[in-house]
């Protein structure tokens, strides 16, 4: 059974009034080296293939997001041998959706290669009629790219059954990891622990006994209201779900699933609510809307615990680096701590895929653009774009591609934008998730790459995939953004209340929430859910 993925935040006027303008027009010098595996055949006439790009602003001197190494090495390698003149359309990537939204609706002007990290735009577009049916073009143009991707991938492309996007596919799916202060267990002369219950224990004494001398300004855990901070400890009260649960009562706001409706999301916040109260929290995470007062906090070292996007503590310059400045001997260890009563360290994943790839209705390049996209899955055609020349960007050690240290200023700039450019893949892809996560490991400072190695383990044990539907949900896009607003206000204020004064708070705030769209989206979700059973 294909399930599709939700809809994502509701946006601005402006992008609604281009959306509905859309369906009205549309019912660097250094020269690239050759690349082989080029399987597009080529045209009878010469054409222009019009191809968007996110611009970042941050081109080196002498490139421009038009011209550069990647787009040298798309035009000789993919444009030339099939006689195609490959352009590239900027976009900026903070306006992308905006912008997009105006190219489309512009009818002739807009690219054949259109994307988007939202799935909400993509809905939007598949449901008013905009975009390309790609399934029969991928059957007659793209094996290599349809094995490359495969069908679980290809399915979030998929809007009622029908193709309307190839999703780029993600290199790493692993979200979130946790850290603690191990230089302090072995002061305390403490395990590190392996359970909620031994973490609360030695929070505990974090507290108590300050083994970093803070003089009283200790922060056994350190929380904002992000999603990588409480996360993986709410996901640790979720009880065992059946599928008709998963599917109804999940609530998807953006691109995370939300386990507000599922047993054990109470017990979860009552937990937040215990350790506030007993002083073993961040004081006022609810305002660390950015992470910023984290990031510092565990640089000064006032942090013993915490959980986190996977590796961001280990980037050079990042807060363990400046940690180890500030605090001599200071050690953190990664570790899978947060217990579900099966025993499991559960935790969300991202999803599979990541970039939705469309083509226009309008455009009349749609072999050309699916040829494109077949070709950069050809070959050694996409490592070259994400890895560039070898002895120069790269060097091979045991199969995997290590950047080469003090790279000159020309190679260094040869791949400013591969992200940007090898856009059916979202990270570097080697074949395999081992290689994958090893080549982001080797990507880091050496001094952490064993704790990064860890951290990266953590973030895919236990993972909980997301719940995807057979159809958009409407109720989500329409409220969405109502609603996270109101689900992290009642984390903030359920886990900073009395704790006699729980209880009607939680109840309070919940039932505000489910007046404010959720209970739409509970009975949309679970129509749906009655609809997929029937089919």
């Amino acid at each position: 059974m294909r399930k599709r993925g939700a809809s994502q935040t509701k946006k601005a006027a402006l992008v609604l009034l281009a959306c509905s303008l859309l369906f009205t027009a549309c019912s660097s010098n250094s020269k690239p080296e050759a690349s082989s595996g080029t399987n597009a055949g080529t045209s009878k006439e010469r054409v222009t293939l019009k191809i968007e790009v996110f611009d970042r602003g941050n081109s080196p001197a002498g490139s421009t997001i038009t011209d550069n190494y990647l787009t040298k090495f798309v035009q000789q390698n993919f444009g030339d041998p099939n006689n195609i003149d490959v352009e590239f359309v900027p976009v900026p990537r903070s306006e992308e959706v905006e912008k997009l939204n105006v190219l489309m609706a512009s009818g002739s002007n807009v690219p054949d290669i259109v994307f988007t990290y939202d799935p909400n735009t993509f809905n939007r577009y598949a449901t008013q009629g905009g975009l390309t049916d790609v399934g029969p073009l991928l059957d007659e143009h793209a094996p290599n790219l349809k094995a490359f991707l495969g069908d679980d991938v290809l399915g979030y492309g998929q809007f009622q059954g029908t193709q309307f996007a190839v999703p780029a596919i993600r290199s790493i799916v692993g979200k979130y990891a946790s850290f603690i202060r191990q230089d302090w267990l072995d002061k305390l002369s403490m395990p590190v622990p392996q359970t909620t219950e031994e973490l609360y224990n030695v929070l505990k004494a974090f507290k108590e006994k300050d083994p970093s001398g803070t003089g009283g300004q200790v922060i056994p855990l350190g929380m904002t209201i992000a999603s990588a901070q409480y996360e993986p400890l709410i996901w640790s009260f979720i009880k065992p779900t059946t599928e008709e649960q998963k599917y109804t009562l999940m609530q998807q706001l953006g691109s995370n699933d939300y386990p507000t409706l599922l047993p054990g999301f109470k017990e979860g916040l009552q937990f937040m609510n215990k350790l506030y109260n007993e002083g073993l929290m961040s004081k006022d995470f609810g305002l660390d809307k950015d992470k910023k007062k984290l990031g510092e906090d565990v640089s000064n070292g006032k942090i013993g615990f915490f959980s986190e996007d996977d590796i961001n503590p280990f980037y050079d310059k990042g807060s363990y680096d400046v940690l180890q400045q500030n605090v001599p001997g200071a050690l953190l260890a990664s570790v899978d701590v947060y217990t579900n009563e099966e025993g499991k360290h559960a935790k969300p994943m991202y999803a599979p895929n990541g970039l939705y790839i469309m083509i226009p209705k309008s455009s009349e390049r749609s072999v050309e653009a699916i040829k494109y996209l077949e070709w950069m899955a050809t070959g050694d055609n996409l490592f070259k774009m994400q890895n560039g020349v070898e002895g120069e960007n790269y060097t091979m050690v045991d199969d995997i591609p290590v950047t080469v240290e003090n790279q000159t200023e020309e190679a260094k700039n040869r791949l400013y934008n591969s992200g940007d450019m090898a856009i059916i893949s979202n990270g570097k892809q080697l074949g395999s998730m081992e290689k994958n996560l090893k080549a982001r490991e080797l990507q880091m400072p050496k001094k952490f790459q064993d704790q990064v190695a860890a951290a990266q383990k953590v973030a895919n044990s236990d993972v909980i995939p997301p719940v995807l539907m057979d159809r958009p949900i409407e109720a989500q896009t329409k409220y969405a953004t109502t609603l996270l607003d109101k689900f992290n206000e009642m984390i903030v204020k359920t886990t900073m209340s009395k704790p006699e004064q729980f209880e009607s708070i939680y109840e309070t705030m919940l039932k505000d929430y489910m007046a404010s769209g959720g209970q739409a989206i509970l009975d949309e979700r679970t129509a749906v859910y009655k609809e997929m059973l029937a089919k």
